[in-house]
């Protein structure tokens, strides 16, 4: 089982993901339906498996290992430094508010939200493609799930 959520993790965030994410000793937790669900490091969640997609959605520990293995631009959308506060608290970041995106994020992913020095500020999911994130001036470009403070 712990195998099938790395090859999953390697698909979504790419090469590596899977075992930085997952390493030996990673527990996990299955549905009603005897399908994988949750995945611990401990007593800490990991990721979810969304069961209407069986994409994962990270929590802020997955989000830092994923920080910590891949670098800059990599699943990124930096954060100009007055939203860096809201998002930090779980409020969502808005297109004004960003300053650069990593380019190959498509809209309905996971990504990291980060400050102008590369720290982990949030985790959520892209509601805008790169470009519109850059050149919209109104409305949500990332929904955060998680803030760096409301761990």
């Amino acid at each position: 089982m712990l195998e099938h959520a790395r090859t999953i993790a390697d698909y979504q965030f790419g090469r590596g993901a899977g075992q930085v994410l997952f390493p030996d000793g990673t527990t996990y937790q299955l549905s009603k339906t005897r399908r994988l669900r949750y995945l611990f490091c401990g007593k800490l969640r990991l990721a979810t498996l969304r069961a209407q997609d069986g994409f994962f959605t990270l929590s802020m520990l997955g989000a830092e290992r994923l920080h910590a293995l891949f670098l800059a631009p990599r699943m990124r959308v930096v954060a100009a430094d007055d939203a860096v506060p809201f998002v930090q608290k779980g409020g969502n970041l808005f297109a004004r508010h960003v300053v650069y995106v990593d380019p190959d994020i498509r809209a309905g992913e996971e990504v990291l939200v980060v400050d102008g020095d590369d720290r982990l500020i949030g985790i959520g999911k892209a509601a805008l493609a790169p470009e519109e994130m850059l050149q919209i001036k109104r409305g949500m470009a990332v929904q955060i799930r998680y803030g760096s403070v409301g761990k």
